[in-house]
């Protein structure tokens, strides 16, 4: 019985045959196997995959696609192809804690953040080293910080996962002289912006 159920399943799925054997009913079902492997493999994996990824994250993320993606057209063994993705994966998180207790092994892996702005001026270095045009800066400027001027900008970095971020310059308090009746008295107000 056991056997029996094995060889159905082999069959189904197409486990012992070769890649040009194997049909699209095969694929189909093989798809709807990994689909929710890889999804509890990820899960388990990184939250990071979802969100913003560093070129860490991002580099698994295709390579687990493409480890995976041949369990389904059969151009790897199954199961085996299935264990190599949890590998994949497993070193991924192993990594990821070395880095997480390891400052320079964390900068090694995902990088440095790169100064674009300080205190008002572009930082032509940094554009540079992170390939960074003055028309990319322009529209992560609009975009970003709802600035149009890098003057008003105390700093900006190209961040570990691309995305430019900015801390924009306080406000200076604005200051408003009034006088009052024929200039006898001048009232000097200090105006500014809580945060």
């Amino acid at each position: 019985m056991i056997s029996f159920i094995g060889d159905q399943i082999q069959t189904l799925l197409g486990l012992g045959a070769d890649v040009a054997d194997v049909n699209a009913l095969q694929m189909a079902l093989r798809t709807v196997l990994v689909y929710p492997i890889t999804l509890l493999l990820v899960r388990f994996g990184s939250k990071r995959f979802l969100s913003e990824a560093t070129a860490f994250d991002v580099i698994v993320a295709i390579m687990l696609g493409s480890v995976l993606s041949r369990a389904i057209n059969g151009s790897a063994p199954f199961v085996p192809t299935l264990l190599a993705g949890a590998v994949l994966l497993a070193l991924h998180w192993l990594l990821a804690q070395i880095a997480y207790r390891t400052d320079w092994f964390g900068s090694l892996v995902k990088g440095e953040p790169v100064l674009l702005i300080e205190n008002g001026e572009v930082q032509r270095d940094g554009m540079r080293r992170g390939s960074i045009t003055w028309n990319d800066l322009q529209q992560a400027l609009r975009l970003r910080a709802s600035q149009t001027d890098p003057t008003n900008i105390r700093r900006a970095y190209l961040e570990r996962n691309g995305q430019i971020s900015f801390v924009p310059r306080a406000d200076e308090p604005q200051v408003v002289e009034v006088s009052v009746k024929n200039g006898v008295q001048t009232i000097r107000v200090e105006l500014s912006r809580g945060d």
